[in-house]
């Protein structure tokens, strides 16, 4: 391995472990800023008003939040170095727990619609570049204006009023039939509660993708070699699928890699929406509950996809254009500084 590459690695590691602390951090400061008390939050006013003033310090105490934000911080923080995310209030479990049981829907959400956008945005740029200035080019672009400027629990809303409320088609919410047994849940019936928050997913975040498609597809076309291609007789589809295809996938796949945190966005209205319990959702929860335990761990896991999503982003532009290559940079970089040495 050479240095360059060790040198590339530890940079990453170095961000990464920066962008932790970072969110850490921000998080804390956030939680303890906000006005929510975690103990009315978590038992309610009712009873908290029918409390005694020692069962309310107890309470307090129990759940860390009479002490100082710097001292809880830095407890939580070293309970993290050793693999302790410490214990949600809301859910009265430990935040790895509940991270890994929400975990599952959001990673199954977000990874459906990741495919179905980026594969729906490719196709419909194709086919609005090979149908340049005719109906079908202008229907899309609509479509992707609209889609870009609607916020995404809006869209949510209409589609779940259409085809849950109105046409019955798909359940009003959650990620399994209310009542039945987990035991009893099949695939297909899991399949089906996510069906429609994946479709709100995939419809939004096509716009991006379709338009950056098309503006790359139209600039083939208009290449010397798919003139030369056209000159000799071949159609405007065939010249795409020989010519230009191949020149488009790695740029749209880049910036679909690099629309993790879009998409991730994305869910945790999504998820309010069709109570859909995922990461999402129980970010949301947390914050009204002043659980800061689990919106920190909720915070790192969701840096974490979008730093590990950007760097595939990184890492596929290079395969598109070598020169772009990190490594590479670094080695041009150093070439550079020795000639200047000398």
């Amino acid at each position: 391995m050479s240095y360059n590459v060790i040198r590339f690695i530890g940079g990453q590691i170095g961000r990464f472990t920066l962008l932790m602390g970072a969110v850490a951090v921000v998080t804390f400061a956030l939680v303890s800023l906000s006005p929510v008390d975690p103990v009315q939050a978590n038992v309610g006013q009712a009873a908290l008003l029918g409390m005694s003033e020692e069962k309310r310090a107890a309470l307090a105490a129990y759940w860390g939040s009479d002490a100082p934000v710097t001292e809880r911080f830095l407890a939580w923080a070293g309970a993290l170095l050793q693999g302790d995310m410490g214990t949600s209030l809301r859910y009265n479990a430990p935040v790895a727990e509940v991270i890994a049981s929400r975990a599952a829907n959001s990673l199954a959400l977000m990874g459906v619609a990741w495919v179905v956008s980026g594969g729906l945005g490719f196709a419909l740029g194709v086919a609005a570049a090979l149908n340049e200035g005719r109906p079908v080019d202008r229907a899309v672009r609509a479509y992707c204006f609209v889609l870009a400027a609607s916020p995404t629990f809006w869209v949510g809303l209409l589609l779940l009023m259409v085809f849950s409320v109105w046409l019955g088609w798909f359940p009003l919410g959650f990620s399994v039939p209310a009542g039945m047994a987990a035991s009893e849940v099949t695939f297909a019936d899991a399949l089906h509660h996510m069906a429609l928050p994946a479709i709100t997913l995939s419809v939004v975040g096509v716009a991006n993708v379709a338009l950056h498609t098309r503006a790359k597809a139209i600039e083939v076309m208009g290449s010397d070699f798919a003139r030369f291609a056209r000159a000799r007789g071949e159609s405007r589809g065939r010249v795409m699928v020989r010519h230009g295809l191949r020149n488009l996938a790695l740029p749209a796949i880049t910036l679909q890699c690099a629309q993790v945190a879009e998409i991730f966005g994305g869910s945790v209205l999504v998820e309010e929406v069709f109570s859909y319990p995922g990461l999402g959702q129980a970010a949301v929860t947390a914050g009204l509950g002043g659980d800061v335990a689990l919106l920190a761990g909720i915070a790192l896991v969701s840096a974490a996809l979008v730093f590990a999503g950007n760097l595939a982003a990184n890492l596929v532009y290079g395969l598109v254009d070598p020169r772009m290559r990190p490594v590479r940079a670094d080695v041009r970089g150093s070439e550079k500084g020795e000639g200047h040495d000398r």
